[in-house]
């Protein structure tokens, strides 16, 4: 059949692998052949364009244009931590005093939400952490399972290979050692044709002479 390969080694029987020469002349030929190949055609064409920015956010496309235009990183703001009091020409007035007092009240909170998430921290931070280091330990365990499942099929396919060569090959050992007697038998049978085709001769030959000579 077209396409089909027709493989015509028994690696896990065949002998004669580790002689001298054998690797080169086989390494000789991979690189030969790798020469001389030639793609025709994208082995990859039946998948779908890649799109590359399907799971780009904002601040990941606005990092990329940053780092693609070469500009540096900005620095890390700190307004947003002070609490400035209103500029001198402003220091007499009420609506830009309630702006600090709101700011300042806004700073405050957020500091009483740090110390409430360190509390918090401090409390089930542990807990929380062995929790998912159960969650890990879990997905390592599962893991490995697969991992030993995957071995023990690959150990399993590699016996079945090493099995079926070993009976093909003893097959094809029987059948050379027939082929081999064979061929024995049939130069016997040649050699005896020919040795009987010479009595003949010799005998015809000792015929006519007999008749020529009475």
């Amino acid at each position: 059949m077209a396409g089909e390969v027709v493989v015509d080694a028994l690696p896990y029987y065949d002998q004669g692998y580790d002689e001298s020469g054998v690797r080169e002349a086989a390494m000789a030929l991979v690189e030969e052949e790798t020469r001389r190949y030639r793609p025709t055609k994208n082995y990859l064409e039946y998948l779908p364009t890649t799109n590359m920015s399907n799971f780009e956010t904002e601040i990941m496309k606005n990092e990329f244009e940053r780092l693609q235009s070469r500009l540096p990183m900005d620095m890390l703001s700190m307004k947003r931590y002070e609490l400035p009091q209103p500029s001198a020409g402003k220091m007499t007035d009420v609506s830009a005093w309630t702006e600090c007092v709101e700011n300042s009240q806004a700073q405050l909170e957020h500091q009483s939400l740090r110390i409430l998430n360190l509390e918090l921290i401090s409390e089930f931070g542990s807990h929380t952490w062995k929790s998912y280091n159960n969650v890990l330990v879990q997905m390592l365990d599962s893991a490995q399972k697969h991992l030993q499942d995957l071995r023990k099929k690959i150990q399993e396919i590699n016996w079945q290979r090493k099995n079926e060569q070993s009976n093909a090959g003893k097959d094809l050992k029987e059948l050379e050692a027939s082929w081999v007697g064979l061929v024995s038998k049939n130069y016997e049978i040649e050699r005896a044709c020919v040795d009987l085709e010479k009595e003949i001769a010799d005998m015809e030959r000792k015929n006519r002479s007999k008749k020529s000579k009475k």
